[in-house]
């Protein structure tokens, strides 16, 4: 079945993309919740005419996300955790502790666009990706260190 995204799916696809989906997965679900509709005829010559007219809008969406792509090319976290004897953290660093950590460096992205690839469960260097357009995206490098106690501070 083909639809129209009326919104961005992770690993479906983002809006106003034309895709090819199960039945099931279109009409029990996307439809229904709004996130899709029918690739009629007709909803697609409509399509093609809002995509006409906001052309010049998405080329300046796309600049901006290049212009924040470039203030973020070259930066890099470290990110603290609470660690266990052997090494590994107590829970696991998401998207949510990368986004606190980049607004402390001044800037201001949602979390819902960043994805960490792997479980981040040790401490090691790993990569995550901001995307943030469907044209445009950065990888970010961060690496989680142990988190030093008061005490232990204190004691050295």
């Amino acid at each position: 079945m083909k639809i129209i995204l009326k919104e961005d799916i992770n690993n479906l696809g983002y809006k106003d993309d034309v895709v090819e989906v199960k039945n099931g997965y279109g009409r029990n679900y996307l439809i229904p919740q709004g996130k899709a509709i029918i690739a009629s005829e007709s909803a697609l010559k409509v399509l093609a005419e809002n995509q006409r007219q906001r052309a010049h809008k998405l080329a300046k969406i796309k600049a901006d996300a290049e212009a924040v792509a470039e203030t973020l090319k070259d930066v890099a976290l470290t990110l603290t955790a609470k660690v266990s004897a052997n090494g590994t953290i107590y829970g696991s660093i998401t998207n949510i502790q990368i986004a606190e950590a980049l607004e402390k460096l001044g800037h201001n992205i949602d979390r819902k666009i960043i994805v960490v690839k792997a479980q981040v469960k040790e401490l090691g260097k790993y990569e995550a990706v901001v995307k943030l357009h469907k044209e445009v995206s950065v990888v970010i490098p961060f690496e989680v260190v142990a988190e030093v106690a008061e005490e232990e501070a204190a004691a050295e």
